[in-house]
């Protein structure tokens, strides 16, 4: 761990300090808003704390200066246009929290709001300049956090002598944090909103019904919700694979033989051969991660979908939704747009559509669809479109309240091709069009007054949620289904995605299996 400064008298007097649980913390001003980075809110996960449930921080003497983000948690190389290679600190202290606040110190009690990053469950970091919450905050009058988690083989492989789910665990962990200090920086801990994006949001999913999170926050936000959980046997059976890339059991005490930095290149070496296990591992294997949340019937007991309509999490207010044209981005970075024809089509209609009959049921619902707008539309129905859906419509099931979104403003980036697609989100809440993933989606174009406005909105229906729990837009429903379409000109109407609606009524989300 690194060793925090000690009290330094000569140190900036304009520079807050909040004294925590585990000690003080000295942050910076920046534009009007005090700024924390780098907080731990657990041991380092390594030694023999490794593959384990995180242990809460020591405390420190002193003064610690929390002015940069902590390092990232090992991970795999670039996607959706990030990279696994990030600048900033080194060193074991990944389990970090970053916060954002107007007035530390204070007695308003602001509300809470906790950012949970997306990257296929493999990537990611706070640090990554794409979230950057100062807008949210400043624009909202409220406190952000943002944290790190464990990802790849060290947060969500299953294997032997570990519990599952680890990144999970470190979730549960930073809003257990939160609940404890947030008061020190003016938050509010009774008015905590998890938010998430992509695996982001399918670990708010999961959070919704894990017991050990219950509690912890009073609304969430879910965008792009991945369907992707898997069975605990199927989970288990891709971590020995993954082991064997390097000759090693699946169990904790072998796989800390390898320095955590080289670790994640075990998932790497398996990507290119998942097609090989497609008879064991089903569709999953055309995706881009061998993780996803694990249904272990302990840490995580059910899938989401299941949970919720049990009721799980009927007290908490939600907000779910997607982009219109998820798949698009995954086409356009494999170089495939224009390229897909029939036999493109009738494979993925197969593949990924609800039920053996799925490629005439989607050729019928859309007959004037291309075949690359086929392949397109069942895997964005199939990996984001639907499980985000059914995600609000089991909230309702189980006694809940769900408010619904879909954004249909296309990304202006590689002269428009991209639509609304998977990520687009992001640069818009967050007002980062020139990090990350804004590069790409607003690649060599100023943010317009159309998106910057579209980018305030996000955030006010946002903050507004955090704050009252009504984003502006009616709850959802099953007789009108109510939807704010999120565009030049957002309007409310029903759910724009009918046809495909449809085809997926009555379509569970099941833990995916392993085959026999």
């Amino acid at each position: 761990m690194t060793t925090p400064n000690s009290l330094d008298t000569a140190a900036d007097s304009t520079e807050p300090v909040v004294r925590l649980g585990a000690g003080a913390v000295r942050g910076r001003l920046e534009d009007g808003l005090a700024v924390f980075r780098g907080i731990p809110f657990a041991e380092p996960p390594v030694g023999e704390d490794r593959f384990q449930a995180p242990r809460p921080v020591r405390g420190w003497e002193g003064v610690r200066d929390a002015f940069e983000f902590g390092p990232p948690p090992p991970q795999e190389s670039g996607i959706q246009g990030r990279t696994g290679v990030l600048e900033g600190p080194t060193g074991d202290d990944w389990l970090t929290v970053n916060v954002w606040t107007p007035e530390p110190g204070s007695a308003a009690r602001r509300p809470v709001m906790v950012y949970i990053y997306g990257g296929a469950y493999k990537l990611g970091h706070s640090g990554s300049p794409g979230y950057d919450a100062q807008h949210i905050a400043r624009d909202g009058d409220l406190v952000v956090v943002t944290l790190n988690y464990r990802v790849g083989i060290e947060g969500f492989a299953r294997i032997e002598g570990a519990p599952a789910n680890r990144g999970l665990l470190d979730q549960v962990a930073a809003l257990e944090w939160v609940r404890d200090n947030i008061t020190a920086f003016g938050g509010d801990p009774e008015q905590v909103t998890v938010f998430g994006e992509s695996a982001g949001a399918g670990s708010v999913a999961a959070l919704l019904v894990m017991p050990s999170a219950a509690g912890l926050f009073r609304r969430a936000i879910a965008q792009s919700v991945p369907g992707t959980f898997f069975s605990d046997e199927l989970a288990a059976d891709m971590a020995a694979a993954m082991a064997a890339e390097a000759g090693l059991r699946p169990t904790a005490t072998d796989l800390a033989t390898v320095d955590p930095r080289e670790l994640p290149a075990l998932g790497e070496a398996l990507a290119p051969k998942m097609t090989q296990h497609e008879d064991r591992w089903g569709s999953v294997v055309h995706t881009l991660t061998p993780f996803s949340p694990v249904v272990d019937g302990e840490v995580l007991p059910t899938t989401p979908w299941q949970g919720l309509a049990a009721g799980a999490a009927r007290d908490v207010e939600l907000i779910v939704g997607h982009n219109r044209d998820e798949y698009r981005l995954f086409v356009v970075l494999a170089g495939r747009l224009g390229q897909l024809g029939e036999e493109d089509a009738a494979t993925a209609l197969r593949r990924f559509g609800p039920g053996p009959d799925a490629e005439q049921a989607y050729r019928a619902a859309f007959p004037d669809a291309s075949a690359g707008e086929l392949y397109e539309r069942v895997q964005t129905d199939w990996l984001f479109n639907m499980p985000s859906l059914h995600l609000a419509e089991a909230q309702l099931a189980g006694g809940g309240r769900a408010h619904v979104y879909e954004l249909t403003w296309p990304a202006p980036g590689l002269g428009g091709v991209l639509g609304a697609c998977h990520g687009l989100d992001i640069p818009l809440l967050f007002g980062t069009f020139t990090a990350d993933l804004g590069n790409l989606l607003f690649a060599e174009v100023e943010p317009s007054p159309e998106a910057l406005a579209l980018s305030s909105r996000f955030r006010a229906s946002w903050t507004a949620f955090a704050r009252t729990g009504d984003p502006g837009w009616p709850a959802y429903d099953t007789e009108h289904r109510p939807v704010q379409v999120l565009d030049a000109e957002p309007v409310v109407t029903a759910y724009p995605e009918e046809a495909s609606r449809r085809l997926w009524e009555g379509y569970t989300f099941p833990a995916l299996p392993l085959a026999p």
